[in-house]
Parts: structure tokens; C-alpha cells; sequence
């Protein structure tokens, strides 16, 4: 029988050099919260040893593909890359809050007059601001955003009657224990 050794030859990591051993060890040190530091660390660990990113994932206790972009983004933007930014913001809205308001000022003419409005009666006017078709779902996001929410009477039936529902109430014993 014959054994083959099958070596796992990774990528060598290579660390751009933004900052000199004694600043890179400052840097690492000066880190304020533990995710920082992970970062960090990883940094100072692939340019002191020649280790593969697995086997610094596995000390840090993260994946590879975090070992990877912590690199890259050292790489790329020096020390102050790998400050996180979150994503944050509306990467999918159409009108800008303002424009949405201004949207919403108009239709709210048409409410305190007594019509009705619903998110249906709104896409047309929704479509037409933003200038393509957008989803019945966007305009209640919209309707959400700007606090607005459905304000209707409850329900009645045609044929009930006050007095008796009144007078059923009073009638029950509400007792804890079951009969």
C-alpha cells in the first residue's frame, strides 16, 4: 500500500509594510476592544510568522475568509482599514426622507378631507415620484417610516344590537372555576 502525503499549500499571506515592527507592536497594543485587537493581532501574526491564514484562523478562533479580509483591508487602506464601518444607511430607497415627507404631506390633504387612502390608492402616486414601478411593498415601508398607520373603526355587523350584547354581558357570572 502506498501513502501519499497530500500538503494543504495555501497562498502565502503577505502583509503590506504601512508601519515598522516596533510601531506594528504599539499599534496591536493600543487596540480598544477585543475585535480590534483580533484584528489586529492577525495582522501582526501573518507578518511575524509565515504562518497559512487557516492556522491563524484557527488561534484567533475565526474563519479563514475573516483572516483573508482583515488582511486585504490592512493591505489596502494601512492601519486605519480595518476600523469597521457599518453598513447602515438606505441602500434601497428611491426618494430621499424629505422627498418621501413632501410625498406624504400632499396624500395627507386628501386624508384629513375624509377619503379614504390605502397603499393601493397611493402606489400610482408613489410610481410617479419616483419615476419607475416600484412594489406594494415599498409603499407600506414608506407608509411605516413616516409613522403612519391604519386608523379605521372596528368592524360591526349590520345587525347587531348594543342593547343585547350590553345586557348578555351583565348576565354572565364570571366565575374562576370551571362548572
Amino acid at each position: 500500500m502506498l501513502l501519499v502525503e497530500t500538503s494543504t499549500m495555501s497562498k502565502r499571506l503577505h502583509v503590506e509594510p504601512w508601519l515598522s515592527d516596533v510601531e506594528l507592536v504599539a499599534w496591536m497594543q493600543e487596540a480598544r476592544s477585543r475585535q480590534a485587537y483580533q484584528r489586529r493581532l492577525a495582522v501582526w501574526l501573518a507578518y511575524l510568522e509565515p504562518w497559512p491564514a487557516h492556522r491563524i484562523a484557527r488561534a484567533l478562533s475565526v474563519s479563514e475568509p475573516a483572516i483573508w479580509k482583515w488582511l486585504g483591508q490592512y493591505n489596502r487602506g494601512g492601519p486605519t482599514g480595518l476600523q469597521r464601518q457599518g453598513r447602515g444607511g438606505r441602500r434601497w430607497g428611491f426618494l430621499s426622507l424629505e422627498q418621501e415627507a413632501a410625498l406624504l404631506s400632499r396624500v395627507q390633504e386628501q386624508a384629513g378631507r375624509g377619503q379614504v387612502l390605502t397603499a393601493k390608492h397611493l402606489l400610482p402616486q408613489v410610481r410617479r415620484a419616483v419615476g419607475h414601478e416600484v412594489s406594494l411593498h415599498y409603499v407600506y415601508g414608506l407608509l411605516r417610516r413616516h409613522g403612519w398607520r391604519k386608523l379605521a373603526p372596528r368592524p360591526r355587523h349590520v345587525k347587531a344590537d348594543p342593547a343585547a350584547q350590553e345586557a348578555f354581558k351583565k348576565g354572565r357570572r364570571r366565575s374562576s372555576k370551571m362548572p
